[in-house]
């Protein structure tokens, strides 16, 4: 593809006016990282710290943030750039002009077992071995991968994918264009169990999960149901790999969940919320609108809007900082002190 196709395409997808070079003419056969790119590729550079890439790079083109002192140096370098407001945004524009995931054609392959109180709209993709079960209702252009278990009375809103191995478990509802990866379970049972003098008896999980427009779910990620109401996921939230949303959570919108985050039952989660890696929020917590927990935060009670926490138990980030700074030099800090004793001792 030419680097002016590349960015007449880019022009019309994004919503702000880009800036380009004059070297339009060149072919470009598709994007790569900005440290292994070769020549006819092209790769991005999100702000000046990664501005050295630039005298290194042999990529052909680079988008780059508004800042002329960068396009200079691509100039220098004879490497046609795009300048925009969000480098890395316009950057997974650009991958999608060269690469879709694979789809398959419409179709129902002939091992699938599908009860006949289903209803299924139009083109849908049913794979192999794929199981539907009795009152299930599938929305058109539908993709649902080999393997899938799909449970009594789920509803599947169109335009959503199920890959291979997931299961959707009874009564869950699934939005339109929402994405579940393999190996994860939505809607199975919450962990309800009562202690009695005798051992655990367990609570049945009546309700359902919810899982609204434009959600997606990593490969081996578990969703649970409640005993009664419902755990619901807000639109266009993204979950990871390995993460675990237990029984009648409530998440909000936009938010985002990295790898091995695990909640426990009753946690409410307000709109654009980031949870990096390994965060586990305990029973009930509420995390207010915008709050960001850091990797490996251990958060035990509620998270104020916007507010940034960090460690085990989670505290504010910028404490955090000051008492790791602390940390580190609490071995001559102990010593001081057992000389100030020993002298007050004396």
């Amino acid at each position: 593809m030419k680097f002016s196709e590349i960015l007449e395409k880019l022009n019309l997808a994004s919503s702000h006016s880009l800036k380009a070079s004059s070297a339009t003419d060149r072919e470009i056969a598709g994007p790569a990282p900005v440290d292994e790119a070769t020549s006819g590729t092209i790769s991005y550079i999100e702000g000046a710290k990664f501005a050295s890439h630039i005298t290194s790079t042999n990529a052909s083109a680079l988008i780059l943030p508004l800042d002329e002192s960068l396009q200079a140096k691509c100039d220098d370098r004879d490497i046609a750039w795009i300048a925009a407001a969000d480098p890395r945004l316009l950057f997974a524009q650009t991958i999608a002009l060269f690469y879709q995931p694979f789809r398959p054609e419409s179709e129902i392959h002939p091992s699938a077992t599908i009860h006949p109180t289903s209803q299924i709209g139009k083109n849908v993709y049913i794979g192999a071995h794929a199981v539907i079960q009795p009152g299930v209702k599938i929305g058109s252009n539908v993709c649902i991968h080999p393997n899938v278990v799909i449970y009594p009375d789920v509803e599947i809103g169109e335009g959503t994918v199920l890959h291979a191995n997931c299961v959707i478990h009874e009564r869950t509802r699934i939005g339109a264009n929402c994405v579940i990866h393999s190996g994860a379970a939505i809607g199975s049972e919450g962990f309800g169990f009562v202690p009695t003098a005798t051992g655990w008896v367990k609570m049945e999980q009546s309700g359902c999960t919810v899982l609204e427009e434009g959600v997606e779910v990593g490969c081996n990620s578990t969703i649970d149901r409640p005993a009664v109401g419902e755990t619901r996921i807000g639109q266009n939230t993204k979950i990871d790999n390995l993460v675990h949303v237990g029984h009648g959570c409530q998440i909000g919108n936009n938010c985002a969940f990295a790898a091995q985050v695990g909640m426990a039952g009753g946690v409410k989660i307000g709109n654009n919320v980031i949870l990096a890696g390994q965060a586990g929020i305990a029973n009930q917590a509420k995390i207010g609108d915008g709050a960001i927990a850091t990797a490996k935060a251990g958060i035990h009670s509620d998270v104020p809007a916007g507010a940034i926490v960090t460690g085990v138990p989670a505290i504010p980030h910028k404490l955090f900082l000051k008492a790791a700074a602390v940390y580190s030099r609490l071995p001559e800090m102990y010593q001081s002190l057992r000389q100030i004793q020993r002298k007050l001792d004396r």
